[in-house]
């Protein structure tokens, strides 16, 4: 099943365990909470912002939201949006477990610095070369591979809207910790937890389409 879980929840309801909302947390947090409360899904609780904006710099800014605990649909109740994840672990900083790990379970999320160079990234595998710090960031590793220079790289999707980047994608150099991208590797697994009721709401869905 492809379920889109709540920004929000994890944003607002997570609060200081997490870190501290829309200025940032730490990625093992946010597994744990999704293991120790679980995250509804984006239809229960859907994103607070429906602007967007581009990068670099993206403005404006806005304050996390409240945590309500309630869907914005009412015939849908908070608890049974509820899903969970089994574990929340951390991977070895050696490309190899991370390669392994990618390829037996899916993607991974990883945090790295951002320098200003990345902001302006268009395409091919980036190495940090000029500009400031501006901060952390977090994004989803998905996989690996080599150009055709030879360079090895891994290929993680961003979120800074498909207008960045490579639609949303970029590629960094592997094997080298570039800006810090193999250090601080974590993941989790899906828990079967409320999926039964999803499951069933599907098949009669189809079943009163067909």
């Amino acid at each position: 099943m492809n379920l889109s879980l709540s920004v929000n929840d994890l944003l607002a309801c997570c609060g200081w365990m997490c870190g501290d909302g829309c200025d940032g947390g730490y990625p093992i947090d946010a597994w744990r909470y999704f293991v120790q409360s679980g995250v509804v899904t984006e239809e229960c609780d859907p994103y607070f912002d429906d602007i967007g904006c581009s990068h670099p710099g993206c403005e404006p800014g806005f304050p996390t939201p409240k945590c309500e605990r309630k869907c914005a649909d009412k015939n849908k109740l908070w608890a049974e949006s509820k899903h969970f994840s089994v574990n929340a672990y951390r991977i070895d900083s050696d490309p190899h477990s991370i390669m392994a790990e990618v390829s037996m379970n899916g993607p991974v999320e990883v945090a790295f610095t951002v320098y200003e160079d990345f902001a302006h990234y268009k395409s091919g595998v980036y190495k940090h070369i000029t500009g400031d710090v501006m901060g952390g960031h977090a994004v989803k590793l998905i996989g690996w591979g080599t150009s055709d220079d030879g360079e090895d790289y891994w290929l993680l999707a961003n979120q800074w809207n498909r207008g960045w980047g490579d639609d949303g994608y970029f590629k960094i150099r592997r094997g080298t910790n570039e800006c810090g991208i193999e250090e601080d590797v974590v993941a989790g697994l899906p828990s079967t937890r409320n999926l039964v009721r999803e499951v069933a709401k599907i098949d009669a869905h189809e079943h009163a389409s067909a």
